[in-house]
């Protein structure tokens, strides 16, 4: 067993050097408390966020476009990166049937591309589920056929979802649809459609409250979205703060006498040391951090049955100026694996040092370990050529290069069970440890986007400099809308009932 060296001692721990923790290393090391943020990549800060670089080029590692309703989230990126971002437009296609179809959807491209038949059956479907609704709604798909009508749900949600996820829309929780869907159903998108497809009636759009499904235009960062997260890096450095590198948290325990956390952490070589903090925020992978918390959590078998699916990038180097203009395209062609290509280019023209080249990133969904997963690079990179050549997207000869970037726990899954067992891990580690506190996507097993992410740092911030919980987490990016309504959504987000105040050391 590695010999454990004592270490530093700290006002704040970080687990994991992503979006949520970053920000909440960046606002507490701004108040001149001590941070340490602990990152177990030896590279990349950014997490999903970041930004893989590859002879020039410049991976984004899922897409992520700069949008948020909160007044304060844009603010913090403004603040963060002041002279770095640009605007781009947005433009992405679906890929069904042989056809493309822009999404968001324009009206009578659609009606074309299906057939007058097709679209008739298709709102015949929508007027019969809206009448006759499923009542008690569970799962994915319930939830998409009361909103779309089942016709529109086989055609654009079927086939890309369980290539996203692995299992059948049924097996699915409609709390993903309400999350990542929300605010929008077949009557919002076709009045939207209709908009885009005439001109006339294309007028002006109150932002504040257009459904981000929809937006025609984001900000993004000139080189990628770890731009950002390495700005925040640096400037936690600045403040005092640490930020370190291939730092693989491996144990957590909490001393009742000194009412400090006993973090050990463990370097890539192996060498491990003990870090003294007040408060310890994890955005772990919640099924890691119990498995790290000793003595173990009585809702460790909980935590264990919570699952994570993975994707893997391949970006191909390709000869042409563009072959595309869209930011992705959807694939929801079965004859393929690939769920989604990107074009790097079109997010920023810096992501492609050379003009006279393009590069793309098809992006398969697979579990750790699975058949896709394990994968040669080699086979994966000849597999991305022949399906882009099966989609008709570029000539295979015309490829020069092609790189592998794999993502472990990119997306928690919300299966019929997940619920119960975040309630069960969540109410222990809380209840039991006030200043254990569980941020960002994967912290809290929730599909947040990234300045969601960021909002449950903030509110996370503002409960330890007030040493209390008076702020709910658990409530950005639910079905309200306060989460992105600044200092307003601040007023709803305080709770009732308040724990014990901790010191911060």
């Amino acid at each position: 067993m590695a010999q454990v060296n004592s270490g530093a001692s700290v006002d704040v721990a970080i687990i994991g050097a992503g979006p949520a923790g970053l920000t909440a290393g960046y606002l507490l090391s701004k108040q001149n408390v001590s941070v340490l943020v602990a990152e177990k990549d030896p590279q990349y800060v950014g997490g999903i966020s970041r930004t893989v670089v590859h002879e020039g080029y410049r991976f984004d590692i899922g897409g992520h476009r700069f949008f948020s309703k909160s007044s304060e989230v844009v603010d913090l990126w403004n603040e963060l990166l002041p002279d770095d971002f640009i605007v781009r437009p947005r433009m992405s296609r679906i890929y069904y049937g042989g056809k493309f179809y822009s999404y968001p959807l324009r009206a009578f491209e659609a009606l074309f591309n299906l057939g007058i038949f097709k679209s008739a059956m298709c709102m015949l479907s929508y007027a019969r589920w809206r009448v006759f609704p499923h009542k008690d709604v569970k799962t994915f798909e319930q939830w998409v056929v009361n909103q779309f009508g089942g016709e529109l749900f086989q055609i654009f949600f079927k086939t890309y979802t369980e290539k996203v996820w692995g299992m059948r829309c049924d097996e699915i929780s409609a709390d993903w649809a309400a999350q990542r869907i929300k605010g929008l159903n077949l009557m919002t998108a076709v009045i939207d459609g209709l908009k885009r497809s005439i001109p006339l009636l294309n007028g002006k759009k109150n932002d504040g409250m257009q459904t981000k499904t929809l937006l025609e235009s984001f900000r993004y960062p000139r080189k990628g979205p770890g731009m950002l997260w390495e700005a925040a890096r640096d400037k936690i450095i600045e403040q005092g703060g640490r930020v370190e590198m291939g730092a693989d948290v491996t144990q957590l325990s909490f001393n009742e006498a000194t009412q400090r956390w006993r973090v050990v952490i463990t370097d890539t070589n192996g060498a491990q040391r003990v870090i003294s903090a007040a408060h310890v925020i994890s955005s772990a992978p919640m099924k890691e951090l119990a498995a790290k918390t000793f003595p173990l959590p009585a809702s460790f078998n909980s935590a264990l049955n919570l699952r994570y699916r993975d994707f893997l990038t391949v970006a191909l180097m390709i000869k042409s100026e563009d072959l595309f203009p869209d930011n992705w395209i959807y694939v929801h062609d079965p004859k393929v694996k690939v769920g989604r290509i990107q074009n790097f280019r079109s997010w920023s023209p810096e992501m492609v040092p050379d003009p006279s080249m393009a590069c793309v990133g098809l992006e398969y969904f697979c579990f750790e370990g699975d058949n896709v997963w394990a994968s040669k690079d080699a086979d994966l990179v000849e597999l991305a050529k022949r399906e882009m050549a099966q989609l008709g997207l570029c000539n295979p000869d015309d490829v020069v290069g092609g790189v592998v970037v794999r993502q472990e726990k990119a997306y928690p899954v919300y299966d019929e069970t997940y619920q119960q067992n975040v309630d069960a891990v969540r109410e222990e580690l809380e209840q039991k440890y006030p200043t254990l506190h569980l941020i960002g996507r994967n912290g809290m097993h929730k599909y947040n986007n990234q300045d969601h992410a960021m909002m449950t740092a903030m509110l996370t911030v503002k409960n330890i400099l007030a040493q209390d919980r008076r702020y709910n987490v658990w409530g950005v990016n639910e079905d309200a809308e306060y989460h992105e309504s600044g200092s307003e959504g601040e007023a709803e987000a305080l709770k009732s009932e308040r724990l014990v105040p901790r010191r911060v050391a």
